[in-house]
């Protein structure tokens, strides 16, 4: 009779240590961001008044019990990943506690402000008071989005958006971005990374590019944003990898970069600020510089009938961050958007409250 021998600690060392290193982390990831957006809603409430109840007929909004067993799916989703290879344990696994609490006081700092501005809707004091070099920027762009200070245009709003991210999605929002990684690794896996080119459209501060990086650091990226103040930030978040890394001041509507020049374009939590109009036309323009063969990794939030689930929060969203084009986004066919540029779906899957499409640029 064959005897069956359990594994030996030292054999399971290396498979529980980053599996516990992980849940340990993100445990106390979720508990801090999670914790920040529960005070911060509360003095919200002290200035704006009571959250508005659900109209007759409307839809409910999920309670914090299903947001976290959501919540719990993605960052289980997240280990798999990480498990099976596909990316490596987060850069930052163990932040720097200092840019942790600096942060945090920031973000409290302005949190008067921000309900300040919603309570009274002041969504454009940007245009008002336009931050430097910030004139000749689009109109729709020179907005307060979330109703947070400088909007997109100043150093300060760069430096602390990343964090205001994180406490909207209670600490989800890394999470949910390294799922697209999954498709870059599939496509990158039978290719010579440093002969590839990927394009990050509206890539922010770069902290996405981190994670590409991290995992492909001889691949050459281009972050390309409207905004200098968060180039220069990205700039920053890049340095590590600044020899194969790019800058580039853009409107994703008007890349000036070649047509059939990239192998993989990324575009996270853009298409749901930009007007219908502007999204077709960046939608086009993220098709026309993939190469045949090279493929869009897009993600963005959830649309109506998802995630039923959600339908209540998407109902709620625009009005309580100002996102004036969030209502047509949520109905938008993406799909039938990207196929008149030449891009064919592939695959879509939801991530928490996001939604992830992988699209491939048909030959001509």
């Amino acid at each position: 009779m064959n005897r069956i021998t359990p594994p030996s600690s030292a054999q399971l060392a290396p498979r529980l240590a980053p599996r516990l290193a992980y849940a340990a982390s993100q445990s106390a990831r979720v508990a801090w961001f999670l914790g920040q957006y529960m005070m911060a809603a509360r003095i919200g409430r002290r200035i704006t008044g009571p959250p508005r109840t659900t109209p007759p007929g409307g839809r409910p909004v999920p309670g914090t019990r299903v947001i976290l067993e959501e919540l719990r799916a993605l960052l289980a989703r997240d280990l798999a990943n990480i498990e099976a290879g596909y990316y490596r344990l987060p850069h930052d696994l163990m932040p720097d506690p200092r840019r942790l609490l600096t942060d945090a006081a920031a973000f409290f700092r302005d949190v008067p402000e921000v309900s300040r501005r919603r309570r009274d809707h002041a969504a454009v004091e940007v245009r008002a008071n336009p931050p430097p070099g910030s004139g000749g920027l689009p109109a729709y762009y020179r907005q307060n989005f979330h109703y947070q200070t400088g909007g997109y245009l100043t150093e300060e709003s760069a430096r602390l958006y990343d964090h205001q991210v994180e406490v909207l999605f209670g600490g989800g929002a890394d999470a949910m971005r390294r799922q697209t990684l999954v498709p870059i690794f599939e496509h990158l896996k039978t290719r010579r990374s440093a002969d590839c080119r990927l394009l990050d459209v509206a890539a922010g501060t770069g902290r996405f590019l981190t994670f590409v990086k991290d995992n492909h650091p001889r691949l050459p990226v281009i972050a390309l944003d409207l905004s200098p103040a968060y180039l220069r930030e990205a700039r920053r978040n890049l340095a590590p990898w600044a020899r194969s890394s790019a800058l580039l001041q853009a409107a994703a509507e008007a890349i000036p970069l070649a047509t059939g020049s990239q192998d993989i374009v990324t575009c996270i939590y853009l298409f749901h600020e930009l007007p219908p109009k502007i999204r077709a036309q960046a939608a086009a323009e993220m098709a026309r510089v993939l190469k045949p063969g090279g493929i869009l990794v897009f993600m963005d939030s959830v649309q109506y009938g998802d995630n039923p689930m959600m339908d209540g929060l998407i109902d709620r969203f625009p009005q309580s961050f100002h996102e004036p084009f969030y209502a047509h986004y949520a109905r938008d066919d993406l799909p039938a958007l990207f196929a008149a540029g030449g891009l064919r779906l592939r695959e879509t899957s939801l991530a928490y409250m996001s939604k992830l499409l992988v699209l491939e640029k048909t030959a001509p």
